[in-house]
């Protein structure tokens, strides 16, 4: 700890450890995720637009978890630079990141799964019809593709996200107890 003595007042500050390797790992992997989501949800809602059909709540939501998790990284990022990163405010805002995340989750596996069961339309209407060739046809089924493909993509980033989110509090909650020296 280092102590600085003003006036009468004494400030202590204290060091935190972080172990660089996991951080700068957790920081790529979350990056990754956060932007996945965001540009996911930006297309299916730039779709749903363009169709001209009402965008479902997961969209809109999607967009801003993954904006707000992308601005969460870059503070993290420059508090490191500044080596003034504290394992409260890490837990603090990982733990609303892991409760929006888990959020997302839940609506997107409402969508995929219960609600209008996209999954089970992805297999029937496109997964069992193939199509090939230079075609109008074959466009439209690799987009159609393309878009069941997004789904799982950002169902799976939901979950991963989530994980390392938890792996984030367990960091920051062995950083806080100083178990990195």
């Amino acid at each position: 700890m280092a102590r600085t003595v003003v006036g009468s007042a004494v400030v202590v500050r204290q060091k935190y450890y972080w172990p660089d390797a996991q951080l700068n790992l957790w920081t790529i992997i979350m990056l990754v995720t956060a932007s996945t989501i965001l540009g996911i949800s930006a297309e299916f809602m730039s779709i749903q637009s363009q169709m001209r059909l009402d965008t479902p709540w997961i969209f809109p939501y999607g967009v801003s978890v993954g904006a707000l998790a992308i601005v969460f990284i870059l503070i993290e990022i420059i508090l490191i630079a500044q080596r003034r990163l504290l394992p409260g405010i890490m837990l603090l805002f990982g733990f609303i990141l892991l409760v929006l995340f888990i959020a997302g989750i839940v609506g997107t596996a409402i969508q995929l799964f219960a609600g209008p069961n996209i999954n089970n339309q992805c297999n029937t209407w496109v997964f069992n019809q193939k199509a090939t060739g230079p075609s109008g046809n074959t466009l439209a089924f690799l987009q159609q593709q393309n878009i069941c493909q997004c789904w799982d993509a950002i169902f799976a980033f939901w979950i991963i996200g989530s994980v390392f989110l938890i792996w984030m509090l367990v960091m920051a909650s062995q950083v806080n107890m100083n178990q990195y020296d």
